[in-house]
């Protein structure tokens, strides 16, 4: 059981720092994020939001006080790097993080639901 513990404590704090990572660009560098999202044909007035429920989402996460807000934050996030992947798919960029950041989102939802009741 230690081990599990171990790899989703692992897993939940790369997913939560690639989320960090992300919204972060989105608050610093938020004139360059809203031209990829012109390229995707995605408005450019939910950068801003999109990041704040970023952060919220990795509290909601973290601390584990609100269970149904932490399967919101958990849902949250996979919609928002399924849809990352697709736009950067049919943009034709190379595959990015949010591939490898999907596969961490499952592992840590999964474990967690075990370990972290």
């Amino acid at each position: 059981m230690k081990i599990m513990k171990i790899i989703y404590w692992i897993a939940t704090i790369a997913l939560c720092a690639i989320m960090l990572y992300s919204a972060q660009m989105y608050f610093f560098k938020t004139e360059m994020v809203k031209g990829f999202f012109e390229s995707f044909n995605y408005p450019t007035y939910i950068v801003i939001p999109l990041a704040v429920a970023k952060v919220l989402g990795v509290t909601a996460i973290l601390t584990n006080k609100i269970k149904w807000l932490k399967e919101w934050a958990y849902a949250g996030f996979f919609f928002d790097l399924v849809l990352a992947t697709l736009a950067h798919y049919h943009a034709e960029h190379p595959i990015g993080l949010s591939v490898y950041a999907i596969l961490i989102l499952i592992v840590s939802y999964a474990i967690g639901k075990k370990i972290r009741p």
